[in-house]
């Protein structure tokens, strides 16, 4: 399929039984297969008809979440949702026939020891009594994201989603910033009796999955959904720690600085946004001004990119535009027969645009070189602890271009975005912990859960100040975060591979050759290997070293101190 364009892919729902029984066809194959050739071909098969049915549960879920009122393919997310999980059992007794084979050696010596890893986790998740709550999971988050795409915000004379009301929390007059995030904040009080039921409801059956795998709740299931095979709960706690002790008083040094700057004694929440006091840099230009400058940058920056973002347009495997109806996230995901990525976002003509066309194609062009470097599509996707270095590298790749998307206010969009970077962490690694006290703490009332991310503020964002909203001020903040509700334990992953993001950073600084060249290995690999063993691949650090947050960050340090006293001259 060369000319395509996605919105003229057909979309055919999976025959799901007929696969069913094509996975017990491969079973008995597997066993019967008398040579290695043999195996290794009906392995191939096996990979293409499985990118054939994640390509149409791809196709279905884009144009659900581009639409959500759409009825059709709303209905079809609820058929395979339901259906899907119960041919895991067939999976994973295929992949128990793949791994008892006498040829195992020669699949591990062809694909690398981290094929049987995989599947050894598919078997570990794997739990008869877990698919009715795995269907009952996806209808509560399909619920929780519907909420949030249909919603409608009054404000300034106008009906706006989520996207389009925070683009005023970066407005220049500081009554407008707080009228919006009032706004904003109003929408969820109004709906915070349906977001604890789903939450309550969330835990209960997470949990009640744990104990059907013999755990005593969720927490060890959710780092085994995230692929974590060489570090665990203790390791992301000493990391959440040296985040505590060595970002959370930079950040605060950095908001006091901002505060100056703004002429005000403490910035509250609805100026964290305004990182100038004459207004934030904004994109020279619209929607396709921006696009036509990214596929420029991309040219740039080496071969590859260039030609990755020829297909992405060529093919239409982007949709930006923000639009009733649509689901307020961005996300990149593949068409793994067609070897795609897909780029879904909402621009709101703020540096977010730029951030988009950064994070979320520095996950596309991932997907692209792998798609293209692996055998198999078991590797096409990384570890998600890995997959986020791709998209926050991107953004500061992007740097030495930000003149062509910001014109004379590049520097203000170089000096908000780096001191974004850093002072988002802290707000990550709070998210992470709160997920660790509902799950190992499920007899918590709703309002007790609500009060514990109020502590969390507390302790990693102790500049946080939400003046004269009781609901924020008592934890509400935390119901926005879709994470926590759609992907346990993920977030933590936008922490530790903010890391590897400033050590490219600085590398790029240094030595852009070897730097983009460690990049290019980095994206290639996909998931061929696990993440300790990806980090060194690529010539980066572990973040659970002693003092590996000071080294990381350190570079970044020094350029936005330095900046701001020169801003205070």
């Amino acid at each position: 399929m060369e000319n395509y364009k996605f919105s003229t892919l057909e979309y055919k729902r999976p025959d799901l039984e007929g696969h069913r029984a094509k996975l017990a066809r491969w079973k008995a194959a597997v066993g019967q297969a008398e040579s290695y050739d043999a195996l290794r071909s009906l392995l191939f098969e096996i990979d293409r008809e499985s990118c054939e049915l994640s390509t149409q549960y791809s196709i279905a879920h884009i144009r659900h979440t581009l639409d959500t009122r759409d009825e059709f393919y709303e209905a079809e997310i609820r058929y395979l949702e339901d259906t899907l999980p119960t041919i895991s059992g067939d999976e994973v007794a295929l992949s128990e026939a793949i791994a008892a084979s006498p040829f195992r050696a020669d699949i591990e010596r062809e694909f690398g020891k981290q094929y049987f890893v995989s599947m050894d986790l598919q078997k570990k998740l794997f739990c008869e009594a877990n698919i009715p709550l795995r269907q009952q999971e996806s209808r509560l988050t399909n619920e929780y994201q519907k909420i949030m795409a249909t919603a409608e915000i009054a404000f300034d004379g106008k009906t706006l989603n989520l996207y389009g009301v925070q683009k005023y929390f970066e407005h220049p007059d500081r009554a407008v910033r707080a009228a919006a995030v009032k706004a904003y904040s109003k929408f969820y009080e109004d709906n915070e009796p349906r977001l604890e039921e789903i939450w309550s409801e969330l835990i209960r059956i997470r949990n009640q999955m744990g104990k059907n795998l013999g755990y005593e709740n969720y927490i060890p299931v959710g780092y085994l959904e995230q692929g974590r095979t060489d570090y665990g709960e203790q390791e992301v706690a000493s990391f959440r720690e040296q985040v505590r002790t060595f970002l959370v008083p930079l950040c605060r040094k950095l908001y006091d600085a901002q505060a100056k700057r703004l002429g005000i004694d403490h910035v509250m929440w609805y100026d964290e946004k305004m990182v100038f006091p004459d207004g934030n840099a904004e994109p020279a230009g619209d929607d396709a001004f921006m696009v036509r400058t990214a596929q420029k940058m991309y040219h740039e920056i080496s071969p590859e990119t260039g030609e990755f973002i020829d297909f992405m347009i060529d093919h239409e495997l982007m949709d930006l535009q923000n639009k009733p109806g649509k689901a307020s996230t961005g996300y990149m995901t593949s068409l793994p027969s067609l070897k795609a990525p897909f780029v879904f976002s909402c621009f709101n003509h703020t540096i977010f645009d730029m951030q988009v066309l950064t994070h979320e194609l520095g996950h596309a062009f991932a997907g692209y070189m792998a798609m293209r470097s692996q055998p198999i599509s078991d590797y096409y996707s990384e570890s998600t602890d890995i997959a986020e270095i791709h998209s926050m590298a991107m953004e500061q790749f992007a740097y030495p271009y930000a003149e062509w998307f910001f014109g004379s206010q590049a520097d203000k969009f170089r000096f908000a975005h780096l001191q974004e970077a850093l002072t988002f962490v802290p707000f990550g690694v709070a998210v992470d912990e709160f997920q660790h006290i509902c799950y190992a703490h499920p007899e918590l009332t709703p309002k007790e859960r609500t009060y514990q991310w109020h502590l969390l503020e507390e302790k990693y964002m102790p500049w946080r100040r939400y003046e004269d909203d009781a609901f924020m001020e008592r934890g509400g903040y935390w119901y926005h975060k879709l994470h926590i509700y759609l992907y346990p334990f993920y977030y933590i992953n936008y922490t530790l591979t903010t890391m590897g993001a400033m050590e490219f950073k600085k590398k790029y600084a240094e030595n852009r050759e070897a730097a983009w060249q460690d990049y290019l290995n980095l994206c290639k690999t996909g998931g061929s290997r696990s993440y300790l063993e990806t980090l060194r691949y690529a010539n980066l650090s572990s973040p659970f070293q002693p003092g590996s947050v000071e080294r990381a960050c350190g570079y970044a340090e020094e350029i936005l101190l330095r900046q701001i006293a020169e801003q205070e001259k």
